[in-house]
């Protein structure tokens, strides 16, 4: 009695468990023997890459547009009273600073800006 008590104790926590996860989104799937079978939904990260690369590219556009329009000098400049601030200032004076790209960027947009 006991042995089949547990067996039935198991079985309630597997579909508790299993309620739970479809609760969530499920995905209905036919085998191939005609049983329709629900599976729980995977969860997707909400940043994609996609997303990242876009955000990267509107950070270089950014930078380069702030590089033309403010000069290499007086940029340089602001950047470095970044680097002498707190923690986060300093962050920031890293992210800031002029690379490659941001400055072929600002090369392509100063004509344009002047």
């Amino acid at each position: 009695m006991d042995q089949t008590h547990l067996q039935f104790n198991q079985r309630v926590a597997s579909l508790g468990r299993k309620h739970h996860a479809l609760s969530h989104g499920y995905v209905a799937r036919m085998r191939p023997d005609g049983l329709i079978v629900a599976r729980p939904r995977r969860n997707q990260s909400r940043i994609s890459l996609r997303m990242v690369v876009l955000f990267l590219l509107a950070l270089l556009a950014f930078k380069g547009f702030l590089i033309a329009s403010l000069g290499p000098d007086a940029y340089n400049e602001r950047v470095g009273k970044l680097q002498n601030g707190t923690m986060v200032e300093k962050v920031g004076a890293w992210v800031m600073q002029i690379e490659p790209a941001s400055d072929l960027i600002a090369q392509q947009i100063g004509p344009i800006l002047r």
